[in-house]
């Protein structure tokens, strides 16, 4: 076991790879290798063999074949080639049980690390990039929107469930009452146990803003002084100073994610608004007055080219492309 650190982990790796003959071998690294104290490793050979072991592992024939292989290359010292003819069967198969038990110790090493279920995994989104679905070990699906990033760590629901959120996400959380499912959205937490929801990190006043679609929602303040428990049906908003939460009336709240947009007489100022939030559209209305028309027809996941057309064709208005922005004029 001396062996062990003379090699580095990138060395066992590549000895291990050569030795079960999955690649050819380096000359320099089983070089070194052959030419150790093959007393030291019988030695270590028969105080491994007092061990219990209910599987033993015949490696001679591949060992036979890798020895050929590095007295053809020249690689045994000549001093020691008849030691080493005598004592290789026993010196291959402490070699092998040797790379066994590192190989264990390094994969013990990896699960065991302080830091092995603590690495984060970030799934962002680009503009273009809408109801991007990321699901989650405990089965919880969370659903970005443009612009966005989700935070959480390997060890996802071994020991809780927390995640962090910038941006706009739809939360479908599974049931798990020994565990709630924590959001860090920067001014706020967001605390459930089952439950579908929305959540906006920042909105128009720089507040979080959470509304609920199912199930029960505590939004707490970061430093935990002040929570609302949201109902379905609700909005609250939490930020610095305040913390409110009301009933919600806009139909078109959760479009982003369904992409159904629903008018009963809005004015198209209002739907040009949220045609940019769910389809990423930018309209321009030339002439100001096009903005007071009013929309009742519903907007179904519709292609951009087909939205605009309808428009134009419902107030007789012509339009124009600039990059990525509309412009709409009168015939």
């Amino acid at each position: 076991m001396k062996k062990k650190k003379r090699y580095s982990g990138r060395d066992w790796k590549e000895l291990a790879s050569i030795l079960s003959e999955e690649k050819e071998e380096k000359s320099d690294l089983t070089g070194r290798f052959v030419a150790g104290d093959v007393g030291e490793m019988m030695k270590t050979w028969k105080e491994l063999k007092t061990m219990s072991d209910n599987k033993e592992i015949n490696v001679n024939k591949a060992w036979d074949k890798l020895y050929a292989r590095i007295s053809e290359n020249g690689l045994v010292p000549q001093g020691k080639a008849a030691t080493i003819t005598v004592l290789r069967s026993s010196f291959l198969r402490v070699a092998a049980t040797v790379l066994v038990i590192i190989g264990l110790g390094i994969t013990a090493a990896y699960f065991f690390a302080p830091d092995a279920l603590s690495r984060k995994i970030t799934v962002a989104t680009n503009s273009d990039q809408r109801n991007i679905q990321v699901g989650l070990p405990d089965g919880s699906r969370i659903f970005l929107n443009r612009n966005s990033e989700l935070v959480y760590r390997s060890g996802f629901g071994t020991r809780n469930r927390n995640v962090m959120l910038k941006g706009e996400a739809f939360f479908e959380i599974s049931h798990d009452a020994s565990k709630p499912f924590i959001i860090d959205a920067g001014k706020a937490r967001i605390k459930v146990v089952g439950t579908s929801f929305n959540v906006i990190t920042s909105n128009s006043q720089s507040a979080v803003e959470v509304f609920v679609k199912t199930g029960r929602v505590i939004l707490s303040s970061d430093s935990d002084s002040r929570s609302l428990d949201l109902d379905p049906g609700y909005v609250g908003t939490m930020d610095n100073q305040t913390a409110a939460k009301r009933i919600n009336t806009n139909p078109n709240y959760l479009s982003w994610n369904t992409g159904l947009l629903v008018y009963n007489g809005q004015t198209l100022d209002v739907v040009f608004r949220d045609l940019k939030k769910v389809y990423n559209m930018n309209i321009v209305a030339d002439d100001p007055g096009i903005l007071e028309n009013t929309w009742t027809s519903p907007i179904d996941n519709q292609p951009r080219e087909t939205i605009i057309r309808l428009i134009c064709a419902s107030f007789n208005l012509s339009y124009s492309k600039d990059g990525d922005v509309y412009h709409l004029k009168r015939e």
